[in-house]
């Protein structure tokens, strides 16, 4: 137990270095797992193998490289190995059949080889607790799109992510939140589902299928949350302008208190004279109430 939670330990932090893009320390970790009795059960618990690997996408040092390399293939045959142990132990009871059972049991075995072989890979990629199943047609529906959201452009095959499970837990912590699928609960499902799919912002679906956003955040992170950068940037930079705009607006002109606000009463005014008509004509004057915002045109 004391073993796994050291792997979980050292998985998060790897986690946790992949979502600041900055490996540095990650060669003694690795050291660390390296030197650690690892288990079926540790590796599919704790996901390490996808933190590791995604470790050794980001890094540039060769020997962080070539440590992790080493690592997920001795990993890969402990996995292979179990895979195998589990086969031969189902292939035991067609060795004791007849010659007619046989060779009936080895063209079965021969046609559901490959569907045993998903399931197993299937058992094995499964990265997130499968949510509670429902038989809520709508619930389902809403389950398949965001299945759909999550396998664009292929990225969940390079995490290893169990897509059908990852997303019952996002939808399962959606409902749990609303109680019924009732509007509020569809579009809150159609946001989530629209950002997951945005080929602009792919960051996002891979932070999920990463695991560094569990399906809690995604379910409840705003608009603004799940942006891409660039967006964010332009979102900022418009804030930034606006308030400009607007603090120009006030302080521009000149203050007085010969004019009095008609909605606020107020005295405290800026006006500003503007030359709208012909040269012989007088400027016009346009006044602005510094109390409430209200403008209007002085003839």
């Amino acid at each position: 137990m004391a073993e796994n939670r050291e792997v979980e330990r050292i998985a998060k932090t790897l986690d946790k270095m992949v979502h600041k893009k900055c490996t540095e320390g990650a060669l003694e970790l690795l050291q660390e797992l390296k030197n650690t009795k690892m288990s079926l059960e540790t590796l599919q618990s704790t996901r390490v193998g996808m933190s590791v690997n995604a470790v050794r996408k980001l890094s540039s040092d060769e020997e962080v490289q070539t440590l992790a390399k080493v690592l997920i293939k001795s990993w890969k045959k402990l996995i292979d190995a179990s895979e195998k142990k589990t086969e031969e132990v189902k292939a035991e009871p067609l060795v004791r059949s007849s010659s007619t059972s046989k060779d009936a049991g080895q063209e079965k075995s021969s046609n559901s080889k490959p569907e045993e072989h998903e399931a197993s890979l299937s058992a094995r990629l499964t990265s997130f607790p499968p949510a509670p199943v429902t038989t809520d047609s709508v619930r389902n529906r809403c389950r398949e799109m965001l299945v759909a959201a999550l396998q664009t452009d292929g990225d969940y095959k390079s995490y290893g992510v169990d897509c059908g499970h990852l997303a019952a837990q996002i939808e399962d912590q959606i409902f749990q939140e609303f109680k019924s699928t009732d509007i509020k609960y569809k579009t809150r499902l159609r946001s989530r589902i629209s950002n997951l799919k945005d080929q602009k912002n792919p960051e996002l679906r891979r932070n999920v299928l990463s695991g560094n956003i569990g399906p809690e955040r995604i379910a409840s992170m705003t608009a603004e949350d799940m942006a891409s950068a660039e967006l964010k940037q332009i979102r900022e930079t418009l804030t930034k302008e606006s308030i400009r705009e607007h603090q120009l607006s006030r302080v521009g002109g000149t203050e007085t208190d010969m004019f009095v606000c008609s909605k606020c009463k107020s005295k405290n005014c800026t006006y500003n004279q503007v030359q709208t008509r012909s040269a012989d004509e007088p400027m016009t004057t346009f006044v602005v109430c510094n109390n409430c915002g209200y403008r209007w045109k002085f003839c």
